[in-house]
């Protein structure tokens, strides 16, 4: 299937606000993760508690001005999660191996970065097939 221009340009458009709300999310998530962290737990277990919360914060951005919901939104939700399940459960052993490494033990931040950019494309084409039941097309 050849795409036109000027469907890569929306197509592009969309990731742009995808990022933009995730950016956001990744906001929350990051502050509890730093205070987490800096208080009394580990990285993993911080990332383990912090990245569910940012989930949910993502999800709202993601249906009020990301996506257009083609499901219910109980089943769009669930699916949704599911999806976030598999990628908190992806992330943590990504971090729990990454923090082994010693350039990023000393620099967990580091990873937890690199955790996040693994999981944005993941993350943006299966939240836009429960939301909207498509990977690439646009309109």
């Amino acid at each position: 299937m050849k795409m036109q221009r000027g469907h890569i340009k929306k197509l592009f458009i969309l990731k742009a606000k995808y990022a933009t709300a995730s950016a956001s999310a990744t906001v929350v998530d990051y502050g509890l993760w730093f205070l987490l962290k800096s208080t009394l737990l580990g990285p993993v277990t911080a990332h383990f508690i912090a990245y569910p919360i940012g989930v949910l914060t993502n999800f709202a951005l993601q249906k009020r001005y990301i996506f257009n919901l083609q499901r219910k939104l109980r089943t769009t939700f669930l699916m949704a999660m599911g999806i976030s399940a598999i990628g908190w459960g992806a992330g943590t052993l990504m971090m729990y191996f990454f923090i082994k490494i010693p350039f990023f033990a000393a620099t967990p931040i580091l990873a937890k970065l690199l955790v996040n950019c693994l999981l944005f494309f993941y993350n943006f084409y299966l939240k836009r097939y429960a939301f909207e039941k498509r990977f690439i097309e646009v309109d």
